[in-house]
């Protein structure tokens, strides 16, 4: 649970970093840090998959966990869920932007009176909307299958590499949130730390009816989904890492059913 909780805090570091000094943090410096933590999740997938599995098991799990992945649109899914929460805010956004709107109408109009009144009301900054910067980061440290296979391995293998190198890349991607986003993309930090704990306890809570035999295939399949995050971050490929997330339980069915 350290893990996650680590996890948590790298985002309110990140956040409170780039509400003070994220502005002043160019755009190529950004995109570097975000090329190099690319590297380390890759890294961390290669290590992670090598391991003594038997390839032809390895190979089943990742055909059947894709194929069910795909059957039930697992990353569509989760894409859609985003965009449905976001299309939600958004559209909460417009209507106090209208109201806005409608109120600078108000004001214009009785300008005149406050002029004779010797007493002009500028209108206030317009802060960060919390509700945005909240929604919009849950969506982006919650939905991806990094939080998913990260919580399994730290709960079944005691292993927190990978939620480590999302610590530090949620912790960036937090400080260029909070740049415009302001205060919200922090209280994000605690639904993450209640989502991904909730895959740590279940997964602790199995692991010790599983195998030897089948915690290696979960850290050999997981390690090569890490792989598959880390090589769409660095190229901006495509590769559906949604669909792969069933195969990560395959493994402990087959344990379940004493096949391996």
């Amino acid at each position: 649970m350290i893990y996650n909780l680590i996890n948590g805090a790298a985002v309110l570091v990140g956040g409170l970093l780039g509400m003070l000094i994220g502005r002043f943090l160019p755009k190529k410096i950004s995109d570097t840090l975000m090329k190099a933590i690319a590297l380390g999740v890759m890294y961390i997938g290669i290590s992670t998959m090598l391991t003594d599995a038997n390839s032809l098991i390895v190979l089943l799990c990742l055909t059947v966990g894709v194929v069910i992945g795909e059957l039930f649109k697992i990353e569509d899914g989760i894409n859609a869920l985003g965009q449905y929460i976001e299309t939600r805010v958004r559209k909460k956004e417009q209507e106090k932007l209208n109201m806005s709107i409608i109120e600078k109408d108000q004001i214009d109009a009785s300008s005149d009176v406050s002029l004779n009144n010797g007493s002009v009301k500028s209108a206030r900054p317009k802060k960060p909307d919390i509700a945005t910067g909240f929604v919009s980061s849950i969506i982006l440290f919650c939905s991806g299958s990094m939080a998913i296979v990260g919580s399994i391995q730290a709960g079944l293998l005691n292993d927190g590499s990978t939620l480590l190198a999302k610590s530090v890349l949620d912790g960036v991607v937090g400080m260029i949130y909070a740049t415009t986003m302001g205060f919200g993309v922090l209280l994000s930090s605690i639904p993450l730390v209640l989502y991904q704990g909730l895959f740590v306890l279940l997964a602790s809570s199995i692991s010790s009816l599983l195998s030897a035999a089948s915690i290696t295939l979960i850290s050999t399949v997981g390690g090569i989904i890490i792989l598959g995050i880390g090589i769409n971050l660095m190229f901006d490929t495509k590769i559906r890492i949604g669909s792969f997330i069933p195969a990560v339980f395959i493994p402990i069915v087959l344990s379940a059913l004493n096949l391996i």
